[in-house]
């Protein structure tokens, strides 16, 4: 559904299974098999401690199904400067990295320097827990502009998700981030629900109608 609706790019998770949860890597794998040259892809590793094995681990077996991006969440506590130290194995063979941040969690805006300079493609900021509020209810213009900008100056590509809605569009996209990240505003119902063609149709052509000046 979401390729013939021509979205930009597809983000494969479980969402009932965390903030990042993970989709069966033979279930990606297939994904990636069907829709190759479609669309590019981004797939995540699931909610996971911050232990340098344990990542490497999953984002190695996720990279080798064949999406363009693998995605890994940022959680609280655990080795943080140990993983992204072990992930530089996989960057070097140009294993292309996105590292997700939450808006609902405190963290340093120095740690996307140590992204970049082990070789990270990205840097989004997201929520973790998805009763919280929205990013922008969580965090206000002048914290994401600076992450946006922060993000850029490192030469990664920026992405901002967290429960958005269509009125999100026109206030994030001014602040210049690489993409915009929904869920729960293309499925009917719950956030867990089916997508909805309708929807998708409707907030890509919001998004792809030219900015107000």
């Amino acid at each position: 559904l979401a390729a013939e609706c021509g979205v930009d790019i597809i983000d494969l998770k479980n969402p009932a299974a965390g903030a990042l949860g993970a989709l069966p890597l033979h279930m990606v794998a297939s994904i990636a098999g069907e829709l190759r040259g479609r669309a590019p892809l981004s797939a995540t590793v699931g909610d996971l401690p911050m232990e340098p094995e344990t990542v490497r681990s999953a984002v190695a077996a996720m990279a080798a199904t064949g999406v363009d991006y693998v995605k890994l969440g940022f959680f609280p506590g655990g080795d943080w400067l140990g993983v992204i130290e072990n992930l530089k194995s996989l960057t070097e063979r140009k294993v292309r990295l996105v590292a997700v941040l939450f808006a609902d969690q405190r963290f340093a805006l120095d740690w996307l320097s140590l992204f970049a300079a082990a070789g990270f493609a990205g840097a989004m900021l997201d929520t973790a827990d998805k009763q919280a509020g929205s990013l922008t209810g969580l965090r206000d213009v002048s914290f994401l502009s600076a992450f946006v900008n922060a993000t850029h100056r490192q030469g990664l590509l920026c992405g901002l998700a967290g429960s958005l809605r269509v009125e999100d569009i026109e206030p994030l996209r001014q602040l210049g981030p690489g993409y915009l990240g929904f869920r729960g505003a293309l499925c009917s119902g719950v956030r867990t629900g089916e997508l909805n063609p309708r929807l998708v149709a409707e907030l890509l052509t919001q998004i792809r109608t030219p900015a107000h000046v």
